[in-house]
């Protein structure tokens, strides 16, 4: 113990002897690992420095750690939060504990599985229920185990864990391997195989650049019925998986942005700018689009949009 209390002394000491202390942001946005929630991240961050001249730092981090993060005060600002897929986490900060603010406005997404049109072309596929047939499910096998391969998103995105429950609910787990990896490489496997006249299946999602740059089609299911979607995400309960049942269409998503409710405090005219953000799915697509296809840096990306698109900034500053 007097060692610990010796160790901080000093570390204070040193850091004085610098005279410099490090300062946090005024805001903190916390930045998840897909391309619409980074643009609209570093959009927001140059709004607020340029117009509102808050200090804002942008911070890597998964769904539950963003909002953790917002419930404590150690971020502010989650960009982009889809539901029902972040519904628990939504339920969790924004209706039980308050601490976490949902906006109004939401950019509609919707969210399904995608083949490009040649596969369905070349294969038959039109329902997502096919892929439980072991011969459809054969043409997408890449690697000779007799199952084919089918990727279902990041690790950390909820919906992920939701795409494991609807391959157990209509069955194509038992004959497709659920693949598990980061978007750019699974994106890049689509690059791949469209040039290549090979078949794939992959979650697909808007807004997104990928329906801009190959012909998709999207499977068919039946329509989404909230009577048989039962959702349990693996912090809400260890059993989650063998509980949950999801063998039907996700239902229309909307993203908000969310922002703890401190920042009302701390940076009023921050958490008012916030409030007023409107995006929508062609906007948020395009973005993307700048950054992912045109390989745009996004800091000066949203430096030019900002500049670009002033009547709509100024509706959020009003």
């Amino acid at each position: 113990m007097k060692f610990g209390k010796y160790l901080l002394g000093a570390c204070m000491a040193s850091a004085m002897s610098l005279g410099t202390v490090a300062q946090a942001a005024d805001v903190i946005i916390g930045v998840p690992n897909w391309p619409s929630v980074r643009v609209t991240a570093h959009v927001l961050k140059v709004v607020l420095e340029d117009n509102l001249g808050i200090d804002v730092e942008l911070q890597n981090g998964t769904n539950p750690v963003v909002f953790e993060a917002m419930d404590s005060g150690a971020m502010h600002v989650h960009p982009e939060v889809w539901l029902p897929n972040q519904i628990n986490l939504n339920n969790k900060f924004v209706k039980e504990k308050g601490t976490v603010r949902q906006t109004p406005a939401g950019v509609a997404g919707d969210q399904a599985m995608c083949v490009t049109k040649d596969t369905a072309e070349r294969t038959g596929i039109a329902n997502l229920q096919d892929l439980t047939d072991p011969d459809m499910a054969k043409n997408f096998d890449t690697d000779g185990d007799g199952k084919g391969e089918i990727w279902i998103g990041a690790a950390g995105w909820a919906s992920t864990n939701i795409e494991k429950i609807r391959a157990k609910s209509y069955g194509y787990a038992e004959t497709m391997k659920l693949k598990e990896m980061d978007e750019t490489l699974a994106l890049a496997e689509v690059d791949n195989a469209v040039a290549q006249k090979k078949n794939i299946v992959f979650f697909c999602y808007t807004p997104h650049h990928m329906f801009a740059l190959h012909k998709l089609v999207i499977l068919k299911e039946p329509a989404h019925d909230p009577a048989k979607w039962k959702v349990i995400q693996p912090t809400d309960d260890p059993e989650w998986l063998e509980k949950s049942e999801a063998g039907v269409a996700w239902a229309t998503a909307y993203l908000h942005i969310h922002y703890a409710t401190s920042l009302e405090t701390s940076q009023p005219a921050a958490a008012k700018m916030l409030h007023s953000v409107k995006l929508d799915t062609d906007t948020v697509s395009a973005m993307t689009y700048a950054l992912v296809v045109e390989k745009q840096d996004p800091a000066e990306f949203a430096k030019k949009w900002v500049a670009e698109n002033g009547a709509i900034v100024d509706t959020w500053l009003k």
